[in-house]
């Protein structure tokens, strides 16, 4: 196991976390790099190349912002938003960075170069950072991707995240090995994936960070209830979820399960609104897919587990994030989950797949039905492209977070009308993404070329 559930579930900043998380945390860990460098006192000037989709939908992902703030060494974990837009009036006003959160120098979104129909080979997410001394003479350069969820891996290093050597007591690298080491050992997937990650923190601090998650997941939820207007961006998107909460109150002032659809539909609506505004989110796994996971965690906590005590439904929290974790672990080191790389699929179909999984598990399915859980909900989410309108994580990205909430709900029902016993494994279908991805054209992954994006028009 490379990939943590804090790897996957981690505290960011939206729109998007292959083209704002990602690129700020790179950016973050050049300044660091060349303020140790011999080459330190020399630096004059900046530039940043950026290739492929980040160059194609960077302005509407707020990429170029999160590469200037990157740069002062600010990290998209640490980072409260009102303190990054005054960092960019500043830097507006100043035409100046402090790079590394100490040296004065030059730099304007003049300085960044957008390359959309250059594509690297590493992967179609490139940053290529270089430092220029006072004659212009190149000081230093790095390359590096961002590869999906906030991920970020420098040219010429393989992607890992857990740097160490220690051994996990039940290591998987695909489904059917997960389902190996459940059955061998007797417990559920979410016990499997406790017990590997206490290898690196204690169970208490395991717990107590996913309740934080939790805890951040439903900050996100009430900042945007308690907000309304329009969207930034110049689509003039109009928010919706202060107005569906105040309605969804009145309607439904008990709690009724009638109504669990439309709080579902509700809270994934908020997390995305928030998220297109550049609030803190959760990427789960990603930003584009922000929604999913605290809305069907939600739908269990609500209605699941109406009668559990608060004991029992922190319990559930903890056992919902890890088995989500184990299904994106999966889906991280198998295929992909970046929009730019799979298309949508690789975002919200991975999304839906975790918290379909997890569900299940809180629903009492078994570890085949769990499996079973996360296919189904993939598997029909196959083909999913990316295209949002002008390049912003709004249209179709905040409708689609609702849509694939119930996919993930209604999947994670289907299998425990079953035995776990089905035709696809979740592998398989983890592969006939990553293949539909490969196949896919460049239109439909993230590069507003195609699609919605072209055939509504901007207004």
């Amino acid at each position: 196991m490379t990939v943590s559930v804090f790897d996957l579930f981690s505290i960011g900043i939206g729109p998007s976390s292959s083209h704002t998380v990602g690129p700020m945390r790179a950016a973050a860990e050049f300044a660091l790099g060349l303020h140790n460098s011999p080459v330190w006192d020399e630096v004059a000037t900046l530039r940043v190349d950026l290739y492929g989709s980040l160059a194609a939908t960077g302005l509407g992902h707020g990429t170029l912002t999160a590469v200037t703030v990157g740069l002062e060494g600010t990290r998209p974990e640490n980072v409260d938003p009102q303190e990054y837009e005054s960092a960019l009036q500043r830097i507006s006003d100043t035409g100046s960075i402090r790079l590394a959160g100490v040296k004065e120098v030059p730099f304007t979104q003049e300085n960044m170069v957008l390359r959309p129909l250059t594509v690297l080979s590493r992967h179609t997410n490139g940053l290529r950072f270089t430092a220029n001394n006072t004659s212009g003479d190149v000081l230093h350069t790095e390359t590096y991707f961002s590869i999906g969820g906030g991920f970020i891996v420098r040219e010429g290093e393989e992607p890992g995240v857990v740097v160490d050597e220690i051994p996990v007591p039940h290591p998987f690298s695909s489904a059917e090995e997960l389902l190996e080491q459940c059955k061998a050992a007797g417990v559920p997937i979410s016990t499997v994936m406790l017990r590997n990650e206490a290898v690196h923190r204690s169970e208490a601090e395991i717990r107590a960070d996913l309740l934080r998650i939790h805890e951040v997941m439903e900050d996100c939820v009430r900042r945007s209830i308690d907000r309304e207007g329009v969207l930034p961006g110049g689509l003039n998107v109009r928010r919706r979820a202060r107005n569906w909460f105040e309605n969804l109150s009145a309607e439904d002032p008990s709690g009724d399960a009638h109504f669990a659809m439309d709080w579902v539909n509700l809270v994934a609506l908020a997390v995305n609104e928030e998220n297109a505004s550049g609030g803190r989110i959760v990427t789960a796994p990603t930003n584009g897919a922000a929604g999913i996971i605290p809305a069907v965690l939600f739908y269990a906590t609500r209605y699941v587990l109406a009668d559990a005590s608060a004991a029992e439904r922190e319990d559930a929290v903890v056992r919902f994030l890890l088995t989500a974790g184990a299904i994106g672990t999966l889906y991280k080191e198998r295929a992909s989950i970046s929009g730019a790389e799979v298309g949508c699929q690789g975002e919200v179909g991975s999304a839906s797949s975790m918290a379909a999984g997890a569900l299940a598990e809180i629903l009492g399915a078994t570890v085949e039905q769990v499996e079973n859980a996360a296919e189904i909900a993939m598997e029909h989410n196959l083909g999913m492209t990316c295209d949002p309108i002008g390049g912003l994580v709004q249209i179709p990205c905040i409708e689609r977070n609702a849509i694939a909430s119930n996919k993930a709900i209604n999947a994670a029902r289907m299998s425990l009308r079953g035995d776990g016993l089905h035709h696809v494994s979740l592998d398989q279908v983890i592969e006939t993404m990553r293949q539909t991805g490969a196949d896919m054209s460049s239109k439909y992954k993230e590069t507003a070329m195609g699609g919605l994006a072209v055939n509504v028009p901007l207004c």
